[in-house]
């Protein structure tokens, strides 16, 4: 883990900075707006949150220019051909919500989880995640409190925080904010990927229902809920008392034991990780040609905070559905003989899922079944 710090030319104008040149004296790195005494702090609170990641095939992480990890060391069962699964995310405007309720404990879990469920969309075990933490003025607090949600996050995935990069630049983030980005690498045997080239007609789509908004769509939904500073603080609707900033900040769910579950009972026949785009901009992607999904809207429930959204603002139906989740997290194309054990290994892992539609011949987008 590294901490890069370098001052934006308009932190040079910094008063302190101004006087101090001014007046003739010796001027620091802390003038221009950068503490290196506070980012050093830091690295030692972050070596402690990543040695709690540590997994077998760790060989060197936090502190060094560079991390490395043993393929070898880390299973007991060589693989026959390993391939390695990289993806890369970050939170979006979910960050401004933190912001605004100052709470970072949990938004470290959603970069993880942007991350790991992509990267297990092809049967993959993550392996270690890296991270890029950016802001103007480094709170040590905050970002202690954002790197033990990834922390979190990667304890949750079963993966090694590993590395990453702190860097303090002033004049670039406003103040009081940050900018995330996240790294995951995770590994899979080259005959047990999934990649959706067996999928056929009749196959049956299994859908993981979501928690909410997870971290997709918070321009819009942010637009809608929060259209002031004491919305966040407002309870969700008369049938949802939670908070707003509850709602919007509750974490995005880790599919990784969810998938190795499924790997270890039967394997899926294609994923799809249902981010921005909804089910029309994420289902397509992992179905091959000549194949078309048809999906039952009906055949699951809806979390509230899409019926406020679509109120409040109002938004359209088709623009819920190819901006949030509404409900589905993830997607597994399954064998009809499997679908039963799909639906009970999530159950094992504390997930729901329901059959919510199936295969069939065709091209184009999903199609929907009509009420």
């Amino acid at each position: 883990m590294q901490i890069r710090t370098g001052p934006a030319l308009d932190a040079l104008d910094r008063q302190g900075f101004r006087q101090a040149v001014s007046e003739g004296k010796p001027v620091r790195y802390r003038d221009a707006g950068v503490d290196i005494d506070g980012a050093d702090r830091l690295v030692k609170r972050i070596s402690e949150l990543a040695g709690r990641t540590r997994i077998p095939g760790v060989m060197a992480g936090v502190g060094g220019f560079a991390s490395l990890f043993s393929l070898k060391d880390a299973f007991q069962t060589p693989m026959e051909d390993p391939v390695l699964v990289a993806g890369t995310d970050g939170v979006g405007t979910k960050l401004k919500v933190a912001f605004a309720a100052q709470r970072h404990g949990t938004i470290g879990i959603d970069l993880v989880a942007m991350c790991v469920n992509d990267v297990v969309t092809t049967g993959a075990t993550p392996l270690f995640f890296l991270d890029y933490f950016g802001t103007g003025r480094l709170e040590p607090e905050v970002a202690a409190a954002v790197v033990e949600g990834i922390a979190e996050g990667c304890h949750q995935a079963g993966c090694a925080l590993i590395g990453g990069e702190t860097a303090e630049l002033p004049g670039l983030y406003a103040d009081a904010e940050y900018d995330l980005a996240g790294f995951a690498v995770g590994v899979v045997d080259r005959p047990r990927i999934v990649d959706g080239r067996s999928c056929a007609a009749g196959d049956v789509l299994v859908g993981i229902e979501s928690r909410g908004l997870h971290s997709n769509g918070y321009s819009l939904a942010r637009r809608v809920l929060l259209p002031n500073a004491g919305a966040a603080h407002a309870p969700l609707s008369d049938r949802d008392p939670r908070t707003r900033a509850d709602v919007l900040l509750a974490p995005t769910p880790i599919y990784a034991p969810l998938v190795s579950t499924w790997m270890a009972r039967f394997r899926p026949k294609a994923l799809a990780h249902i981010t921005g785009g909804g089910l029309p901009g994420n289902l397509p992607r992992v179905l091959p040609q000549g194949l078309a999904a048809r999906v039952d809207p009906g055949s699951w429930p809806v979390p509230e905070v899409f019926r406020v959204i679509a109120d409040e603002g109002p938004v359209e139906e088709d623009e819920m559905f190819r901006t949030f989740n509404m409900g589905i997290g993830m997607v597994a194309v399954v064998d009809p003989a499997d679908a039963e054990e799909a639906i009970e290994g999530a159950r094992a892992v504390g997930q729901t899922a329901r059959v919510i539609g199936q295969l069939e011949s065709g091209e184009g987008p999903v199609r929907w079944s009509p009420p």
